[in-house]
Formats: structure tokens, sequence, C-alpha cells
């Protein structure tokens, strides 16, 4: 025991992170914990947790791969007061949850129960957000930290639908001879899930697809439907070779171009039928032929918390010139994809236009334009197009760009995924960081095409698949790339899953890298990484004695054609040069140039030195040498330094070495003329020392010649900087900035590097996707570490909603970093997190609440049980209520105060209409405390007071992302009660700017205007008050309201009792004052009368009983 603690105290010192923020490029982490949601958990394996409809329990252990048991790890951390912490993270989220301390005996894992609620409360089908999952052993240090994803399975819309017949996978299995192809499509804000379409040969028909949940981890895992009897009902079943040709999944909508046509499904948020039902496109005069070569094209944006500027767009383009009689060959469309208009904007007539091909269109939401590749007979653009009522006009918004000829073979654009990286692909590649306006080129493939890119929004990880099978990597916005492999496989596909890993897919089987780390994507099913170096000699010439440019070596006879493949390009930026024998050198710049027998150079530093030839190696070395021009080459001479030494000689192998002189310059052995003398050509014409000898130990030879073999390779670099960044967890980040506010963010660039200087310049660079959109400023700074600290703060300008990214590149990055890209979304908008909040002047627990009982000091319960079906008063008086509102609402029950025919017309149920009990109103607990009228049916207690109510404080507070602060100016206010009641009255301070203001204000909103700071409410009426308290608009994006309810009890007599008793009292007395003067005017005593009476009744009754006992 005593050395299973040591162990794990050895661990954790090793462990500890203190760092404010999760640092990147740190390495490959393992995958301490495995943790499952459903089943028991699995050693090795990626943790996908999924949220259903109960709440989530997850079960975790610990892996090691010492002999200690799991079970004995969770004792030792356990006692030691370590328990794991679950971080559930997304773009504007981060919620902390901490597993129990507590072990049963028997328990060999961790185990946390969540309420749902506590991690969402909406169940509705909506484009929601996949959860990045991190645990760590204790929150905030990073010890351990393991990764995953949490789906919410509920909302998910493509995930509530039968897609149509379900399969098995023994009949999937009969398909994979008539495959062709396969196309793959993922959920915009859920990557992990995706689709899987077969393209069948024509021996075959249908259309089959496989759903996967999980990010393609397993086979087993995917769900296969045939949908080939859905989309004959809409063609017909005459119809034959029915195929996939492409698909996209947007937000909302599941597209799927087909050979017999354009399908699109119903709207994946509701539910109407067991099978999902599509509809057809029409395209007039375009047939099977021209769908099977059809493209669809889709700019992939994540859309939860949908605003109202967000929308998805498809294109579609036909591989053929348009005919007279027909629109376009490329058409475009946004949901709910029922018209699809021409791409190209209807010229007017006498306009002079050179007829173009449409390669690809995109829409740019952040800039709220079109981009168009286009291709004629003499040129490749780019041309942008502004919107205009969400379709593209003729004016353009930049010049057309022209590509140059050698971008021969355009095969699309795109735009990286949430992002303004837009890149133009074929035999070359293209990166445009500003919308359109410029590229730059990025690679060049000569006779290779590229036919697919792929992305991962997560790691901003770009991949190229080449047509002859060569796989490229880069990073979005990066001006580097990298070969990574190839793969052998006929048919195939790639795809990114949600947290970045890349998968190889084939018909029968996918592939995954077998090692897995939390902060990595996996390219081991590419193979060995391949040497980027190219068949040719390089020349060493030394600047310094760490800086040093290396010329690749063309041959004079080289065919001009094949001069390409010997010069250095764009791959080698970044890289690394070996040499075979010793040493190391970064390659900082390439340079193109003419120099005789050298095209191409780059710029490099040293990291390890490299080894020199030794006399054993090249005998000449032992000799003076001379140097002498002959022409365009040099004569290099061998001399006998030491009379009696044993003469030394050029030798064959000295072919392609390199002559270094310090100080001089270098020169490459091209030709051994005999023992004696050798030709060689120079690398700095400038520094030539002709005519000089040197003797021996001066001068130096280097190997990095190809003749018996290349001596040198090129590799990609390990990653070189770690990355921060501050105060987040998510490198999907979303900031919302409302009107007058501002947003800042913050991270850090840590240099990693051996033998390599941190040079004195910006290690970032920071593009705005939208410069018009926000003020954004940026401030960077090294700091005594030579780290690079970088912090934006962007603000809004203008009354103008919409939304951009935001890039941070980290341009010296090896394309092996993890992250060399953070690119964060900002929204000119109402974050949806932003709320009103009405604060008590006096706190209710949810526990007295939910008893009914909260009593003062003085024993007054402040808790009003509503009746059943109450309605408050209306001004006509307590007896007739007129609103439309119920409160405690139940259909089954019988309505009071429904005497009067106009409160008989009023009053409607809302959520229990056409309910028959309360039951069936399915009103949740957050409805039933809701002060919210759209709630009213549920609502069943309301805050209770004495009457009067006076002076009684209206505190607002306003509820977002950044805390909750008070509403005070420029924030106004409206108020106003729902139910039409009177009775009441507010109070406030009008300073003389909040009354121009309100002056100006109270004309335009055609109601009162208030200045929320030291607001109070009077109220001078009984029963239920319902105040709605709404920021007025200008000052905010957000639609700003609140709501409140105070039940006034105990009150003398309601209106109008008081006043008719009064009246009543009154014109009794009055009338007896009166009568009473008549009487003494007219001298009446009544009261003498009445004596007199009843004295007399006395007589009368005495002679009558007198008689009776007489006669008796």
């Amino acid at each position: 025991m005593e050395l299973l603690l040591l162990h794990v105290i050895s661990l954790l010192l090793n462990m500890f992170d203190f760092s404010s923020g999760i640092i990147y490029n740190k390495g490959d982490m393992e995958q301490h914990f495995a943790c499952a949601s459903q089943g028991f958990p699995q050693k090795n394996e990626i943790m996908k947790l999924y949220l259903t409809s109960r709440d989530l329990e997850i079960r975790c252990f610990f892996q090691s791969e010492s002999k200690v048991t799991s079970k004995e790890f969770l004792n030792v951390f356990t006692s030691g007061g370590l328990a794991p912490s679950l971080g559930i993270i997304n773009s504007t989220y981060t919620g902390i949850f901490h597993f129990n301390l507590t072990l049963f005996s028997d328990r060999v894992y961790w185990l946390i129960h969540i309420p749902r609620e506590n991690i969402t409360k909406n169940t509705d089908i909506a484009a929601v957000e996949e959860w990045l999952v991190r645990i760590t052993l204790h929150h905030g240090l990073n010890i351990y930290t393991t990764e995953g994803t949490l789906l919410d399975s509920v909302r998910e819309p493509i995930l509530q639908w039968n897609l149509g017949t379900k399969t098995t996978k023994d009949n999937i299995s009969k398909l994979y001879p008539h495959v062709v192809a396969l196309k793959v499509t993922k959920c915009p804000c859920a990557n992990d899930v995706a689709l899987l379409g077969f393209l069948l040969n024509s021996t075959l028909d249908g259309v089959y697809i496989g759903l996967s949940f999980s990010g393609f981890w397993n086979y087993d895992d995917t769900t296969w439907y045939n949908l080939t009897d859905t989309i004959y009902s809409q063609v017909g079943k005459e119809h034959t070779g029915l195929s996939v040709v492409d698909m996209v999944l947007t937000n909302h909508f599941l597209v799927i171009l087909t050979t017999l046509g354009l399908f699109i499904s119903r709207d994946l948020r509701y539910p109407s039928s067991p099978v999902l039902m599509f509809s057809r496109a029409d395209f007039c005069g375009f047939e099977r032929v021209d769908y099977v070569k059809g493209k669809l094209w889709y700019n992939e944006r994540c859309f939860a918390n949908r605003e109202h500027f967000e929308v998805d767009y498809v294109t579609i383009t036909f591989e053929r010139n348009r005919t007279l009689s027909e629109a376009s060959s490329c058409f475009y469309s946004k949901e709910p994809f029922l018209e699809w208009l021409p791409c190209l904007p209807p010229f007017s007539q006498g306009m002079k236009t050179v007829p173009s091909t449409v390669i690809t269109f995109l829409i740019d939401q952040d800039n709220s334009c079109g981009v168009y590749l286009l291709s004629n007979q003499k040129e490749i653009t780019a041309s942008v197009h502004i919107l205009k009522n969400n379709k593209p006009g003729l004016k353009q918004k930049f010049p057309l760009f022209t590509f140059p000829s050698s971008f021969s073979s355009p095969v699309g654009m795109i735009f990286h995924p949430r992002s303004h990286f837009l890149y133009a692909y074929g035999n070359q590649v293209w990166l445009s960081i500003d919308g359109g306006n410029t590229f730059e080129l990025l690679a060049d493939f000569h006779d290779d095409i590229i036919k697919n890119t792929y992305h991962s929004f997560y790691t901003s990880d770009i991949t190229f698949v080449s047509q002859s099978g060569k796989i490229y990597l880069t990073k979005a916005g990066l001006g580097r790339y990298s070969e990574i492999g190839s793969i052998t496989d006929k048919i195939f596909t790639l795809y990114y899953d949600h947290m970045g890993f890349i998968h190889k897919l084939t018909p029968g089987r996918f592939e995954a890298s077998k090692s897995l780390g939390a902060f990595g994507s996996s390219k081991g099913i590419f193979g060995q990484a391949p040497d980027m170096g190219f068949e040719t000699a390089l020349a060493l010439q030394y600047i310094t004695l760490d800086e040093m440019i290396f010329y690749a070596y063309v041959p004079e006879n080289e065919p001009e054609e094949s001069r390409y493949a010997k010069r250095f390009n764009n791959i080698h930026l970044g890289k690394v040069i070996h040499s075979r024998k010793t040493g190391t050198a970064y390659i900082k710049k390439i340079l193109q140039h003419n120099t005789e027998g050298f095209l191409s150079s780059v710029i490099a530093e040293m990291i390890d030195p490299f080894g020199i030839e030794d006399v054993r190696e090249s005998p000449c070395l032992s000799s003076s040498l001379s140097i002498n021009q002959d022409g365009n080459v040099y004569n290099l001479t061998l001399q006998m330094q030491t009379p009696g030494v044993i003469s030394s000689s050029f030798q064959d192998s000295d072919v392609e070495k390199t002559v270094v002189i310090p100080g001089y310059s270098s020169f490459l052995i091209t030709r051994i003329v005999d023992a004696k003398n050798a030709l060689a050509i120079t690398t700095m014409t400038g520094r030539v020392p002709n005519g000089m000898s040197f003797v021996r130990g001066s001068w130096f030879l280097y190997n990095f010649g190809q003749r018996n073999g290349r001596t040198w390779t090129i590799y990609a670099k390990p990653c070189n900087y770690w990355f921060q960044q501050h105060d987040s967890l998510s490198l999907n980040v979303l900031k919302y900035i409302d009107l007058g506010k501002s947003q800042s963010l913050k991270v850090k660039v840590i240099p990693n590097t051996k033998g390599v200087r941190t040079l004195e310049i910006p290690l970032l660079k920071v593009v705005v996707g939208n410069p018009t959109l926000l003020e954004v400023s940026a401030e960077g700074s090294f700091d005594v570490t030579d780290s690079y600290l970088m912090e934006i703060s962007a603000a809004s300008k203008a009354l103008r909603q919409g939304s951009t990214s935001l890039a941070f590149i980290v341009w010296g990055a090896s394309a092996n970093c993890f992250v060399t890209t953070f690119v964060p979304t900002l929204k000119s908008s109402c974050s949806y997190l932003k709320s009103l909040h009405h604060i008590p002047s006096q706190h209710i627990p949810l526990e007295d609440w939910i008893s009914g009982v909260h009593k003062d000091s003085q024993g007054f319960n402040m808790i009003k049980t509503l009746p059943i079906n109450y309605r408050p008063p209306s001004n006509m008086g307590i007896a007739i209520p007129l609103t439309d509102n119920f409160y405690h609402a139940d259909p089954s029950k019988p309505i009071p105060r429904n005497l009067f025919h106009k409160s008989k017309k009023s009053g409607k149920f809302k959520q229990c209409a056409n309910m028959s009990t309360r039951e069936e109103c399915n009103c949740t607990n957050d409805q039933k405390f809701s002060h919210a009228v759209a709630f009213s049916d549920c609502r069943e207690k309301v805050p209770r007071f004495k009457f009067p109510v006076t002076q009684y404080p209206i505190s607002l507070e306003i509820h977002s992302e950044d805390g909750h602060l008070p509403v005070e100016t420029p924030y106004l206010i409206t108020v106003m009660e729902v139910n039409r009641r009177e009775n009441w009255e507010l109070r406030h301070t009008v300073p003389e700017n909040v009354k121009k203001l309100k002056d100006y204000l109270e004309p335009i909103l055609r109601a009162p205007v208030y200045n929320p700071l030291g607001l109070n409410l009077s109220i001078r009426g009984s029963e239920l008050f319902h105040f709605r308290v709404s920021v007025v608009p200008g000052v905010t994006f957000c639609n700003l309201v609140e709501e409140f309810q105070i039940y006034v009890d105990e009150v003398p007599l309601p209106f109008p009792g008081h006043t008719l008793i009064a009246v009543a009292a009154a014109v009794v007395l009055g009338g007896l004052i009166f009568i009473t003067f008549l009487l003494q005017i007219h001298n009446i005593h009544p009261l003498d009368k009445c004596r007199r009476l009843v004295r007399g009744n006395k007589v009368n009754l005495s002679n009558v009983s007198d008689s009776q006992l007489a006669y008796e």
C-alpha cells in the first residue's frame, strides 16, 4: 500500500498544472479515465456520453499501465480527498460537476448523477451544440485530463426520425461489390452525428444511407436505412439507375442529390410521420446524365440559439454549359429550400459579359455576399457580389480576382466551417482571408489534383486528398502545409468527428488511429509520415554560425517540364532538414530565383550542427584548394600542402558535395575532371574567392547529395509553440456583444523551441472576418519568458446585427500542433442568456413556495394560493372579471365570478386549452412558479402583501454570462398591468438627461417611460396585480421583458362596497334628521302619543280582565 501511495504522489507532482487556462500543444495526453453513460465503460475508448430524457448518470474508472488495479487507485485518491470533476462545455456554457467522494466497498468506479435540468431545461427539437466533456482528477488542477463528448439525443433533429426502412448489416454487405464511391455529411452543430451514403454503379438501384451518432468509431453502431421506396414515391418506379450522388445535412434539413433528382426532407425539427418524407426540386432541362455529375455546396455553420439573420444556403452545380432554354447551370436556395434560383444575377440588356461557368457559388453570411469561382475559356476568376434581399446583385464588393494560368484545373471552393477562411482548390490550393478580395497560393501540385477537402472546426484541421491518393494537412488560416501519407483504398472517404479525430470510411469497415490522445488528432491511418524531400542535391551556404541557405541544384540538361520537381516550394516552409550523417535545420523562408544551376533555395536556422566529411570519406580534404573561374563554372584544384605527404585526390563520390569556405561563397561540385581538378558552381557570385587558395583545414566538405542515395530528408517539425487561452475552457467560443458593450479575449503563445531563436516580432496574426461590424482593437506584448500575450477588445459600433469570426493564427506554428488557429465567433446581437429579472423585496425560499407558507415577523403569510380558475377583478367590480387570463386553471372545475355576460365572454385557457383536467395541462414546476402571463394557467401561488402597498421598490437586474448588473440609465423602462387594472401608480426621479429621453420616447412608444433607478410602486386596489416591465428599444438588441405579481390582501372593504355603505348611512341619517325637523315644526310629539297609546292599552286590558273574572 505504501508503494502505491508513493506511486500516486509522484504521478500527481508530475501532472500538476496551476495555469489559469488549458495549455494546448504540450503533447498527446493519455486517456486516464474510462467513462460511460450507458453500460460499463470500456478501456481505451474515446469517451462518448449521451444525454437522454432521464438524468445523466456517468461511471468512470481510472486507467493505469501499472499492475495496480483501478479499485486500489480509487481508494487511495478518495482517501486523499481527490475525486474527479466533470466539465461540460460548449461555446457559451461551462458547467462544473463533482463526483461523489464516498465509495461503496465493492465499487470499482466513481459515479456521478446529474439531473437533466441542471444541464439544460430545454427539450424541444432544435439544432443544439454537442458538448465537450473534460474530466480531471480535481477541478482547477489539470491532472489526468481526459476529454470526450456529450450528445443531447433528445433534441438532435435527425435522430428523431426513421430515415427510411431499416436494414441489416448483412443486407448492406451485399451492396459492397456495387459501391463506386462514398459520400459523408455531418450535423453542423454535432459532428458526431453523421450520414454515410453509398454511390452505386448502374447494376443496382437504391438509396442506402448509414446514420451514426457516435462519430463512426464502430461499424456496428451505424444504423442503415433504405430510402429507395421513399425516393421512388416522388419520381415513379418506371425510372431506373437510382443512386446517391451527394448529400448535405444542414441545421434543419437533409438534402440528397440522386441520379434522378434533388430531394429535400421535411423540417427535421417537427416530426410528423413515422418515416422522413422528401420533396423533389425541379430543374427544367436537366436529366439523369446531368444529376450524375452534379455537386452540392454548403457553408457549414452551427445555428444553435439561432438568430433572425442566420439561415442556411445550399448550392447545386452541374458540369455543363447552360443552353439558351436553361436559366443556369448553377442554382441556390435558402431554407426551407422550396425555391431554387440561378446563381448568377440577371444581366441588363445591352451589358457586355463574358460567358462563364460557375464552378462553385457560396454565401458568405458574415459579409452578406455571394462568392463565385468562375471559369471561362481564358481564365479562372473569383468574384464577390453583394446580397440584396438575400439575392446576389450585379454590384461587386471587390474587384475581380484573376488566378494565374497555372491554376488550370479548378475543382471547387469552400469555407472552413465556422470561419471566414476561403479555399479554392484543384491542381493548386489558394487561400483567402478577406472574403474573396485576394487569394494567396498555398500549394501547387502541378499534375496532381485535389479532389476533396475535409475539415474539423474543433482542431482547425484541413485535409486535402489528391487524385493520386496523397494526403496533405494544413490548419485553417495557416500559410503552410504538410504531406502526411497516402491511401491505397480505391473506395473511401474521410471524416472528422466532433473532437477532430479523422476517420477513414470504406464500405465494409471504419478505421481510426489506435493511439488516442486527449489533445490530438489521429493521423496513423495514413501510414508512416513521408519524406518531403525531392531528388536533387543541396548546396549549403552559411550566413552566420546559426543561419544558412540551402540551394536546390537543377542540372543544366534537366527537361523544362520536370524542373519544378527539383525546387523548394511551400510544402517545405516550416519543416526541418535532416542530414543522414547528423544535424538538423529549421526552414524559415522559401526563395525562388534564376541563379545558374539553382532555381530555389531556403533560409534555415540550425537546430543541431551538421556533420562534415572527414579525410577517410573525402581524401581531397588533406590538400590545399585553389579556385579559378572558367566561364560559368569554377575549377577547384588540389595542391600538395607538404612534400612527402601522400597525395590526395578527388573521387567520384565527391560529386554533389558542397565546398564550404567560411566567409566566402560555397561551391557545389558537379563533375570530377581528374584526380586534382573538379568543376563546381557557386552559390553566391558576389563572394567568390577567385584566384585564391585555401590551406588544409580552412575549407570543408558537406554531403547533401543524392548520387548514391539521397543523404538528406525533410520532415515536419514537431510542435514548436504552446497555446494558452485565458478564462475559457473551450476552443469554440461564442461571444455576444450588445449595443454599447464590449468583449475581450486573451491568449498566450509560449515558444517551445530547441536551438531556434525567438524573434521580437508578434507571434500571432489576428484576422477579422467582417471588419465593418465591430470595432476591434489588439494589443500584444512579450513577457520575460519570451511568451507572447495578445488581448483583443471588440465593441459594438452601430445598430447593425450580425456575426463575424475572429481568428488568432500562430503563423510560425507547425501543422503538427493541435492548436495553431483559434477562431472565436463574435455576434453583434442579444445573448440568449441575457434576461431581465425583478428582485423581490423579500426573498422566499423554494421550499416555502412549495409548501405555500412563509410568514413574516408579524405572522403574516406572504404566499397566497390562488383559487382554482381565478381571474383578477376589473375596474367594473370584484365580481365582474374581464381579463382573458386564468390563474391556477383546472378545466374540470367550475369557473367562479362568471355570472355576468361580459365575464362569460372573457377568459381563455392557454396551457389548458382543449384539456379536460389539470393533469392534462402538463404544467412543469418551472411553469407553476413562472411570473410570465403565458403560463398563468399553471401559476398557483403568488406573493401576498397587506393593504395598502405603498412605495414598494421595483428593483431590476440584468442577468447574462457576464454576471448580474442593476438596471440603470441609459436603460429606461415601461410598465403596464397585463389585466388592465388601475388603482396603482409609480414614482421615480427624473434627472435632466432622463427627462430628455423620456420626452422623446413617450410619443413614439405611446406609453409612460420611467427611470428604473429609484422606482417605487403604490397600489390602492385589492387582489392580484400582474405587471410587465419592458426595457425601451434602442439601448439594447435584446427584448428585455420581466413580469411580476402582487396579491393585495386584508383590504378593509373592496371597492365599491365601502362607498355604497357610506352613502346609505348618510342617506338614512339625513332622512332621520329631516323627519325630526318636520315633526318639530308642526309641534308633533310622537313619543307622547306613543305613551298615551300604551296607557290606553293598559286600561283596556284591566277592564277586560275584571269582566272576565266576574263572569267566571
